[in-house]
C-alpha cells in the first residue's frame, strides 16, 4: 500500500469528526430533530468527498468503503441533542469555527492526494482538494435554507483550500514523508482560514 493511500483514511477520520460536528451545531441552531441533525451531518461529512468520487468516477464512494464513517454519524446523532445542549452552554462559539477549518484542512488534502493517486494533473489534482473541502458545506447551507458561507464570507475560505492544496503537490514531490506532508498542508489551511477569521480579513 502506498504512503498516501495509509493516510487518506485517518485524515478522512478526522474531517468527517470536525464536519459533523458544525453539522450537528448548524442543525441544532435550526431546531432539527433527530432526523434533521442526521441529515445535515451527513451531508456536511460526505458531500464534498461524494462529489469528487463522482467527477473522479471512483467506487465506491469513500463513505461506502469506510462505512465506519456512516455509523460514527448515527450514534452522534443519537447523543448529539443533550451533548449539544451542554456544549452551547459552555463551549465556546469559536469552537464550531474550529471544527468548520479543520473540516475544511483535512477534508481538501484528503481530496488533493486521492486526486493525485489517481493521475489527475497537478492543477486539477488542486481543485478536486478544493471541491473535497468546500461542497460538504455548500450543501449543509443549502439545506439550512442560507446562503453558502464560501459565497458571502468574504474571507479566505476556498483560497486558503486552494492555497493548501497547491502548497502540498510540490513538497510531497520533493519526498517529503506522505504523513508530514499531509499535517502540514492542513495546518496550514486552519491556520489560514482562522487567522483570517480572527482579523477579519477580507477579499472583497
Amino acid at each position: 500500500m502506498r504512503a498516501e493511500q495509509a493516510v487518506v483514511p485517518a485524515i478522512e477520520f478526522v474531517a468527517v469528526l470536525a464536519a459533523a460536528f458544525s453539522g450537528f451545531a448548524e442543525a441544532r441552531n435550526k431546531k432539527m430533530d433527530a432526523v434533521g441533525v442526521f441529515t445535515v451531518a451527513f451531508i456536511t461529512a460526505f458531500g464534498g468527498g461524494t462529489l469528487r468520487d463522482v467527477l473522479l468516477d471512483r467506487r465506491p464512494f469513500f463513505w461506502v468503503e469506510h462505512q465506519s464513517y456512516v455509523v460514527l454519524i448515527l450514534v452522534l446523532t443519537l447523543i448529539a441533542t443533550p451533548l449539544l445542549r451542554l456544549a452551547q452552554r459552555v463551549v465556546p462559539p469559536t469552537m464550531f469555527v474550529v471544527a468548520d477549518a479543520i473540516s475544511l484542512g483535512f477534508f481538501s488534502i484528503a481530496g488533493v492526494t486521492v486526486a493525485s493517486e489517481l493521475g489527475s494533473p497537478p492543477i486539477m489534482a488542486a481543485m478536486m482538494g478544493v471541491v473535497t473541502g468546500v461542497f460538504g458545506g455548500v450543501l449543509r447551507d443549502v439545506i439550512l435554507n442560507e446562503v453558502p458561507m464560501v459565497l458571502r464570507d468574504g474571507k479566505p475560505y476556498a483560497l486558503a483550500a486552494l492555497a493548501g492544496c497547491i502548497f502540498f503537490l510540490p513538497i510531497r514531490e520533493a519526498g517529503m514523508p506522505a504523513s508530514v506532508a499531509t499535517w502540514v498542508s492542513a495546518g496550514l489551511i486552519v491556520a489560514v482560514r482562522l487567522i483570517a477569521w480572527r482579523w477579519d480579513w477580507t477579499i472583497r
